[in-house]
């Protein structure tokens, strides 16, 4: 499995944990490769391929939402909170009648199997990815993986992917072009590796830079193989926040505003923050999410997204409290009330909602119950000055139970135990009204880690069904 995932560039062949190795921990090309896949139950395996239907549901139901708020047909504050810190251009852009039934392509939810889950299932939601990383990789540990009855099957990442180009493609001929920044460069090999797989499907795809896009007033352009090759479309894999860093982006919005080349994920930002799940659990809202999501719909996803709250500065109202939020059995009407929470008090996760760098994977997160007291009462202050610019969250610290995998230890050259807690990582293709599980990827970190992301102590494996006794 070594062997193939470093003949295909995807994975670190130095050996682990080397001063030498150029990679971060936050690279996602090193870690620990285990012998056998995570092994999910049926009835989980169900479960995950019936959520991508809810999530859909809920992406298309905060579109409408945010666009009924921008006209006034719903609370105007849910999409002044959505735009909060966006330059007003990429706001009108993105309200633009032509975007306006656009979704993403791609749904990833972070899924925590917890100790104590409000929801039936013993899992949480922790946040919505709709430009993730780790397709490839999924992609590749899946097919090295294939004597396992993998979840979405060996190749399943591959052509979920292609289903969901074609579907946007449509009648339209010409490349895609997979763009990748800087910003996120470290996940470029495995972009280059979908692109080659895709070829293989018949889809002529490459994973190129910003700045090989070329344009003209018809239409974008690759040069490949001695000839400009027109980009019918762009999967789109840089972050909104860093448009102004990315070469060719005004010219990409461009051609996409002139329907002459599909952009996806579309350039909405309103879809792309986590305080989506605090305006799911908002109690004015109910009504509008029950009325669009339906009952089973809205009382799962409640269930599975935790409670969650935007950290907004401006002084409550005397007569008013923040909804849902207690400490110690009290009511809370100041957020600095937090800061003198006791710890057993303060099982509260802050991060950034969106529209920054400090907002994927493990940069900006702060756990209350895992800080002294001084540096919790100053991540709060940090979150709420930075409102104007980059709203952050409070939400609900669920812990993750514990699960025990084997690895590959290389300086010890055997296989070994290791306890963790676990994120499961489905990867949902959108085609049409479809929502379609490809695979799930487990990320198993050390015990010692508070937050569960990619890194080079952790276990990465797919998911596998275990098979029945």
């Amino acid at each position: 499995m070594r062997e193939v995932l470093v003949r295909d560039g995807l994975y670190d062949g130095s050996p682990h944990g080397s001063p030498d190795s150029p990679l971060t921990q936050e690279a996602g090309q090193s870690w620990r490769i285990a012998p056998h896949p995570f092994l999910l139950s049926t009835s989980q395996v169900a479960f995950f391929h019936s959520l991508g239907q809810h999530l859909l549901a809920f992406y298309q139901a905060l579109n409408r939402l945010y666009l009924e708020s921008a006209r006034g047909a719903e609370p105007a504050w849910v999409a002044a909170y959505l735009d909060q810190g966006k330059p007003d251009s990429l706001v009108s852009y993105s309200r633009m009648k032509r975007f306006r039934d656009l979704l993403p392509g791609v749904i990833r939810p972070d899924i925590i199997p917890t100790e104590d889950a409000p929801s039936g299932n013993g899992m949480v939601i922790t946040e919505l990815d709709s430009v993730p990383g780790g397709i490839g990789v999924t992609g590749a540990l899946a097919r090295a993986y294939s004597d396992f009855d993998i979840v979405g099957g060996p190749d399943g990442m591959v052509q979920g992917f292609a289903r969901m180009l074609r579907h946007h493609l449509g009648e339209r001929t010409g490349c895609v072009a997979i763009v990748v920044s800087d910003e996120a460069q470290d996940y470029r090999p495995e972009m280059a590796w979908v692109a080659a797989r895709l070829q293989k499907e018949g889809i002529e795809a490459y994973c190129v830079h910003p700045r090989e896009v070329r344009f003209t007033e018809e239409t974008l352009l690759l040069a490949r193989d001695g000839s400009d090759r027109p980009v019918s479309l762009v999967y789109r894999f840089f972050e909104l926040f860093d448009l102004k860093n990315i070469p060719k982006s005004e010219l990409i919005m461009y051609s996409a505003k002139k329907e002459r080349t599909v952009v996806t994920p579309p350039f909405k930002p309103a879809l792309e923050e986590k305080l989506a799940f605090a305006l799911l659990h908002h109690p004015v809202l109910a009504p509008f999410w029950r009325r669009e999501l339906g009952e089973a719909t809205f009382d799962l996803l409640a269930g599975l997204m935790p409670r969650t709250w935007i950290l907004d500065p401006r002084p409550v109202p005397p007569a008013a409290v923040i909804p849902d939020l207690r400490i110690g059995g009290r009511a809370v009407a100041d957020w600095r009330d937090l800061a003198e929470a006791s710890q057993r008090d303060r099982r509260y996760v802050v991060k950034p909602s969106g529209f920054s760098e400090l907002a994927w994977g493990s940069r900006g997160v702060s756990v209350g119950h895992d800080l002294p007291q001084s540096e919790w009462a100053a991540a709060l202050d940090a979150a709420l000055a930075s409102f104007p610019t980059t709203p952050s969250i409070l939400q609900e610290f669920h812990k993750g139970r514990q699960f025990e995998l084997s690895y590959f230890d290389e300086r010890a050259g055997a296989v070994v135990p290791m306890s963790g807690r676990v994120r499961l990582s489905p990867y949902y293709f959108v085609i049409g009204e479809r929502a379609e599980l490809a695979g799930v990827l487990a990320t198993l970190c050390p015990l010692d880690k508070k937050v569960i992301h990619g890194m080079r102590d952790a276990i990465m494996v797919p998911c596998a069904v275990a098979a029945q006794q």
